[in-house]
């Protein structure tokens, strides 16, 4: 499949289906308090999005059955919202959801601490993860390749001691939640396609405390770290224009 440009217009109603999938997130990072259950911050979700009169970009996509993945502590990413998930002091949780507007995609994901507590380790795990995506935002300008990116996130997140997921990547995003390149989060400066303008990527790093190493469970989805180490998630869609990178998901 060809990498598509998107044009002025087709970016507006991109940064339009983002603004939507922020205001979802940020109505269910208020939700995430010791004793909520992951299907609590779905419900919310849910809600939002019909509220809001845009279609979720998860549920029925490839059969996945919610709007939502939340992803608690070991899990990586798709962890998929139950009752029986419930957030306790200490946990963190990836909350990731995705939303189509007009037939264009918007796609962001953040790591909430359920409160207060994280331990020194856990609090650097978050913060690494975030500010590695805006080192990854950064690099994606004209005429850079898709390495640059990911290199940029990788150099970041391992100079500070943790590794990055390579089993799951970034990729681009418009009339589809899945459309080429993929965009890995790690990498070699100058290798890949190179970024054009009207290129839209879902920059999304995975980073995790211990070994980069993964496995799924058997529900098929929800995706772990194979030394049940722990692993943040937080995820922009950004344009690439001739004025620089512009993030959709603010």
């Amino acid at each position: 499949m060809a990498i598509v440009c998107k044009s002025a217009a087709e970016i507006e109603k991109m940064r339009r289906s983002g603004g939507i999938v922020r205001q979802v997130l940020d109505h269910v990072r208020g939700l995430v308090v010791p004793g909520a259950t992951t299907m609590d911050l779905e419900r919310a979700a849910e809600q939002k999005i019909k509220d809001l009169g845009v279609k979720p970009a998860f549920k029925g996509y490839y059969d996945y059955p919610c709007v939502l993945c939340t992803s608690i502590n070991e899990e990586i990413v798709h962890g998929i919202p139950s009752e029986k998930r419930v957030l306790k002091a200490g946990d963190i949780v990836s909350i990731d959801c995705g939303v189509v507007l007009e037939g264009y995609y918007g796609d962001a994901a953040i790591t909430v601490p359920v409160d207060g507590s994280l331990t020194p380790e856990l609090t650097k795990l978050l913060e690494v993860t975030e500010a590695s995506l805006y080192r990854g935002i950064e690099a994606a300008r004209i005429g850079n390749a898709v390495g640059d990116v990911g290199a940029s996130v990788q150099e970041f997140v391992e100079a500070n001691g943790f590794s990055v997921v390579r089993e799951f990547v970034g990729h681009g995003i418009g009339t589809r939640l899945h459309e080429e390149p993929q965009v890995p989060n790690y990498g070699t400066r100058g290798h890949g396609a190179r970024l054009r303008e009207g290129m839209v990527l879902a920059i999304e790093p995975m980073v995790n405390s211990g070994s980069p190493g993964t496995r799924v469970l058997e529900d098929k989805w929800t995706a772990v770290t194979a030394d049940g180490s722990y692993s943040a998630h937080f995820e922009h869609c950004v344009a690439v224009t001739k004025d620089g990178p512009m993030i959709l998901t603010q």
